[in-house]
Order: C-alpha cells, then sequence, then structure tokens
C-alpha cells in the first residue's frame, strides 16, 4: 500500500467528481487519488448520505470510495476530535477530520479554510485555488 499524503474532505471529493475544480487540480487528484489520498470515515459518511433522483448520480462517489483508503475512527481520532471540539468550538464533522489528518500526518483537501486554519498544525490545501 502506498503512502498517503492527502486527506480529501467531502467538499473537495464532491467538487472533484463533479469536475468543478480548476483543470490543475482535476489533473493532480486523477494522479494522486489512487496512491496518495485516503478519506475519513466521516467524508464517506457525508458523501454517500447524498440521495439524488437518480440513483446512478450516486455510482462515482461510490467509485471514489473503492478508490481510496478509508480510515476509520481509532482511540486516537476520537481523544483530539474531543480536545479540538474543546479548543475550537469546530463541528464535529470538521474535528473528525482535523483529527484523522493530524494523527496520520496527512495535508487536509478542502475549500474550507476558514474553519480549518484555526486548528495548529493542521496541513491543508484548497485545491480551487491551484491555477
Amino acid at each position: 500500500m502506498a503512502v498517503k499524503l492527502y486527506l480529501l474532505d467531502s467538499n473537495a471529493a464532491i467538487d472533484y467528481i463533479g469536475a468543478i475544480l480548476p483543470a490543475k487540480a482535476i489533473a493532480w487528484l486523477d494522479s494522486a487519488v489512487d496512491n496518495e489520498v485516503a478519506m475519513s470515515v466521516i467524508n464517506r459518511i457525508e458523501v454517500l448520505s447524498f440521495n439524488p433522483p437518480d440513483p446512478a448520480d450516486l455510482v462515482p462517489f461510490e467509485e471514489l470510495m473503492d478508490t481510496v483508503e478509508i480510515i476509520p475512527l481509532s482511540e486516537d481520532i476520537i481523544l483530539l476530535t474531543i480536545q479540538i471540539r474543546r479548543n475550537h468550538k469546530t463541528k464535529l464533522p470538521d474535528a473528525v477530520v482535523a483529527a484523522t489528518a493530524l494523527t496520520h500526518d496527512l495535508t487536509v483537501v478542502t475549500r474550507n479554510e476558514e474553519d480549518f486554519r484555526k486548528i495548529p498544525g493542521l496541513k491543508w490545501v484548497n485545491p480551487h485555488t491551484m491555477v
């Protein structure tokens, strides 16, 4: 298994599958998704909870989940999530994503800069700013 470098947030996954990212970001994710990208179990839940009128619209998201490693909750992630929520008043899904990234030394791929920038030590990149 390849070393994971990035944690794909739900909004970035949706934007990637929907092809609304800049071309450079889509090309980068196309090359990275098979080996360098993981997702938190919370992102899997968020993304696959969508109930489109046409169930076929969910297929690309299911295929993405089959491609990337899904990182489950561990005791370390749970404890760090609690700390992040206490210290930064972060929403539960964002705190889980941040704790997962910090625990596994991953860079979060997200357009949600505002919520993630306040968490010390968390690395993130906004794919919408890749030009």
